[in-house]
C-alpha cells in the first residue's frame, strides 16, 4: 500500500480468518457521512461469510480529488486497490482500467437495477461496474422555522432567496449570529458542477452539453441562474460557502444554523439521528424551479462498485463487489444510512418506506433528474467539469458576471471538443 500512504486515510483491516485459501482485498470506500461505518459493517459480514479479509482505505472527500488519485493509480497499473467505489459518471473515464464483470453477473441480475443505473455500467458487451446507490440533489428545510415565520416551502429559487433572507434576519435578531438562510456546495470541484447544472437546467438554460454534443451553457437563462446564486454569497450564504463541500453544508444545517440546505439523500439519516440537534424539525423536498413556468432539476448522481483490471485477486474482488451491491446490502444501507437503492423493487418495501418516508418522494426527484454530460463527452468529462466549475466559481467569487464567465467557458469547451465534435 506504499503508493497510498500519503493520499488515503488510514487503512482499516477487517477479518481474522487465516489459512491457505483466504485472500486479502483492498476496498476504497468513501467516508462521507455514515459511509465509513456502512462499509466497515458490510466488509465484516462478507469476511465472516467467505473467510477472506478486507483492507478499507478512504479516498479524499472531494470527488475531483478522488478521480485524480484513481487515475494516477490505475494508469500506473497499481495493484494497491482491488475494489473501488466510483462515481456513476466515471466508467467512461476509467473504463480501460476496470475489470469486465460480465462473467460474474448475468443480464437478468443487471436488469433488476434501475435502467439508468444499469445502462451507466455498460460499455458494449462489457460490464465495467455494478450499481450501488443512486443520488439526486434535494432541498432540506427546517419545518419549525418555516412554521414560526409563516412561510411555505419554496417552489422557486427566488422564493427560497426571499424566505431565507427573512428567516435569517429574524434568527439573528433573536441572538443567533451564526444563522444562515441557505447552505450548499460552492467549492471549485465536481459538487459545484452538480449545483450549477441544477440552477441552469431549472431556469431553462439547458444541461451544459446536450445529447447531440452541442455546447449550450452560454445563454441568458444560464447567466441569470448564476447571477442569482452569486447574490447569495455573504447575503443568505456564508462567505466560506465558496469552499463548502457536502459535509461542510451538512455541518451547518445539522447544527441548527441554517434554514435551507442542498444535499444528497445521505444527509437525511444523519439529520434524524438521536444526537442530531434538528431531529424531528426538518424535511426534504424537490429543488426549486427557476420560475413558475420552469421545472425543478436535480443532478443525477450515485455510486458504482468496480474492480481493478490490475487486481491480483479478481475472483475474490468480484465476489466482494457482488455482495456490496446485492439487494440485501442495499436495503441495509437504505435503512441505516438513507442511501437510495438502485433496485426499484425496494421502493415498494413497506418497512423501508416507513423508516424513510422521503424515499416515496425520491421517485419524483428522480423523475426530474438531469444527468451530467458524461456520456456525450466521454473521456473529456473531467476536463469539461473543471471548465464548468471554474467558470461558475469565478461568478460566485465576484470576478465575472454569469454571462462573461459562461462565454469564456464555452470558448474553452469548443477548443476542447475540437469545434464541438466530441
Amino acid at each position: 500500500m506504499h503508493q497510498l500512504k500519503h493520499a488515503m486515510a488510514a487503512v482499516l483491516f477487517i477479518g481474522a480468518v487465516s489459512g491457505a485459501e483466504a485472500a486479502t482485498v483492498t476496498l476504497s470506500c468513501s467516508a462521507l457521512g455514515a459511509e465509513a461505518n456502512l462499509c466497515r459493517e458490510a466488509a465484516e459480514r462478507w469476511s465472516a461469510e467467505t473467510g477472506h479479509q478486507v483492507e478499507i482505505v478512504h479516498p479524499p472527500q472531494s470527488a475531483s480529488e478522488q478521480l485524480a488519485l484513481y487515475q494516477q493509480l490505475l494508469a500506473a497499473q497499481s495493484p494497491d486497490i482491488d475494489v473501488f467505489q466510483i462515481d456513476v459518471i466515471w466508467p467512461g473515464i476509467l473504463g480501460q482500467h476496470l475489470l469486465d464483470l460480465s462473467a460474474y453477473v448475468d443480464d437478468a441480475s443487471l436488469s433488476a437495477h434501475a435502467p439508468a443505473m444499469a445502462a451507466s455500467v455498460r460499455r458494449g458487451d462489457e460490464v465495467l461496474a455494478l450499481p450501488w446507490f443512486v443520488d439526486a440533489g434535494m432541498l432540506y428545510y427546517r419545518t419549525d422555522l418555516l412554521e414560526a415565520y409563516g412561510r411555505e416551502i419554496p417552489t422557486t429559487w427566488q422564493e427560497l432567496t426571499d424566505t431565507a433572507a427573512l428567516v435569517q434576519e429574524g434568527e439573528r435578531a433573536a441572538g443567533n449570529d451564526r444563522f444562515w438562510g441557505y447552505v450548499w456546495q460552492g467549492r471549485a470541484y465536481e459538487g459545484l458542477t452538480c449545483n450549477a447544472l441544477e440552477w441552469i437546467a431549472s431556469f431553462g438554460g439547458g444541461t451544459l452539453v446536450e445529447a447531440d454534443g452541442s455546447i449550450s451553457l452560454a445563454n441568458d437563462a444560464a447567466a441569470a441562474a448564476l447571477d442569482l446564486a452569486a447574490g447569495w454569497v455573504s447575503a443568505i450564504s456564508p462567505p466560506g460557502i465558496l469552499n463548502y463541500t457536502e459535509e461542510d453544508a451538512r455541518a451547518v444545517f445539522q447544527s441548527g444554523d441554517a434554514l435551507f440546505m442542498r444535499n444528497w439523500p445521505y444527509a437525511y439519516a444523519l439529520g434524524g439521528a438521536e444526537d442530531s440537534p434538528i431531529r424531528g424539525v426538518f424535511g426534504v423536498t424537490v429543488l426549486p424551479r427557476g420560475g413558475p413556468d420552469e421545472a425543478s432539476a436535480a443532478a443525477l448522481g450515485g455510486a458504482l462498485i468496480a474492480v481493478s483490471r490490475y487486481s491480483s485477486q479478481p475472483d475474490v474482488a468480484a465476489d466482494l463487489a457482488l455482495f456490496l451491491t446485492s439487494p440485501e446490502e442495499q436495503r441495509r444501507r437504505a435503512v441505516d444510512g438513507s442511501y437510495a437503492p438502485t433496485y426499484p423493487d425496494l421502493y415498494e418495501d413497506a418497512d423501508l418506506i416507513a423508516a424513510y418516508p422521503f424515499l416515496g418522494l425520491f421517485g419524483e426527484t428522480l423523475a426530474s433528474a438531469v444527468a451530467r454530460p458524461a456520456s456525450v463527452t466521454g473521456g473529456y468529462y473531467n476536463e469539461v467539469s473543471s471548465i464548468v466549475y471554474g467558470a461558475v466559481h469565478a461568478t460566485l467569487s465576484g470576478d465575472a458576471s454569469g454571462a462573461d464567465s459562461l462565454a469564456a467557458a464555452r470558448r474553452e469547451l469548443i477548443r476542447l471538443s475540437r469545434g464541438g465534435r466530441w
